[in-house]
């Protein structure tokens, strides 16, 4: 049963530049991709790579000197970058949610959990009751996998376990029942198992709750299991775009292989070595003529160092953007 699924995010050419004393930084250089109601999709890249910039530009986070300089942000169909604050105010948190990094900077140290995740209710919906709201910040605590929530309410973050605090942001993220939720890096400071139960978390709340995410992270081994879709980013720019089968099974792009590489495997012989990308990544205020990751590259031809790849269609919805991909046609004409 083929269902037709509606648009529900389009960001169009983005483009954020970060205007510093030593000049201008292009973090973000003109990406465009689109989200569709109930849809999970990873973004991944290396720190610095423009992913959690963009995810503020969606959210109304950007930070002075940040500025989103060129694109739309279309969501159902309304630009984003024009709203008001009352609006933005009212889209974030309704209508968007995002889980941060690290979840102590983000909890108030003074405030119990309850105490949070109530107010986080009744600033975006005022309409409720204090006695709603303590029913549904319980009911959301428990969606998470907090049990004994009524004892978890009046306790404060530091008496959480780093887990359980992420399991909290979550929660919070999903009180006011958004239509997508952005998940910046959201298991990066937790260890292996517990990471393993935020992601199986995630996949559970996405099947409860039909709400779509958007997964930032640099590990693409982490997106495998709970994303419908991939766009890598490198420098500001998205290099591949694919489904999750797609990027695994027929990386095209010599970065999301050199990606894939240097992740460990469980079907790897017993002293396969890990093959790392060479070179150090793009400094942003000097960034290359062509080709952003051509000095990386052991392919790299003149013309990438002289003019940017265009973005070639190997499938149906997958691109990559990369002069390599593009010579057969060159011969052939």
């Amino acid at each position: 049963m083929e269902e037709k699924k509606t648009k529900l995010l389009e960001v169009k050419d983005l483009r954020v530049s970060f205007f510093t004393p030593a000049g201008e930084v292009k973090a973000v250089g003109g990406i465009s991709y689109d989200l569709n109601d109930g849809e999970v999709m990873g973004i991944v890249g290396e720190s610095g790579s423009g992913k959690s910039v963009e995810a503020y530009s969606i959210i109304g986070l950007l930070q002075s000197p940040g500025k989103v300089v060129g694109g739309s942000i279309l969501f159902e169909g309304e630009n984003v970058l024009e709203f008001s604050e009352q609006r933005m105010r009212n889209f974030r948190g309704n209508e968007v949610s995002m889980i941060f990094q690290n979840p102590m900077t983000c909890l108030n140290p003074v405030y119990t959990i309850g105490n949070q995740l109530i107010e986080a209710l009744r600033c975006h919906n005022a309409e409720v009751t204090h006695k709603e709201a303590y029913d549904r910040a319980r009911e959301m605590l428990e969606l998470v996998g907090i049990h004994d929530s009524a004892r978890r309410m009046k306790q404060y973050p530091h008496e959480l376990s780093g887990g359980m605090r992420q399991r909290v942001m979550i929660a919070m993220g999903l009180i006011c029942s958004p239509k997508l939720l952005i998940a910046d890096e959201p298991t990066t400071a937790l260890d292996v198992t517990i990471q393993a139960q935020i992601l199986e978390l995630m996949k559970d709340i996405r099947q409860k709750t039909g709400m779509a995410i958007i997964f930032i992270t640099h590990n693409l081994g982490v997106v495998a299991d709970i994303c419908d879709k991939i766009s890598v980013m490198y420098a500001g720019k998205i290099v591949e775009q694919g489904s999750v089968d797609e990027i695994f099974y027929n990386p095209s792009h010599p970065y999301t292989k050199g990606l894939l590489r240097s992740m460990p495997r469980v079907d790897a012989e017993q002293y396969e070595r890990l093959i790392p990308i060479e070179g150090t990544p793009v400094d942003m205020l000097n960034p290359p003529e062509g080709c952003p990751f051509g000095p990386r590259c052991e392919h790299c031809m003149k013309v990438c160092l002289k003019h940017n790849p265009p973005n070639i269609s190997i499938s149906d919805g997958h691109t990559a953007a990369c002069w390599l991909l593009s010579m057969p046609k060159k011969e052939g004409e």
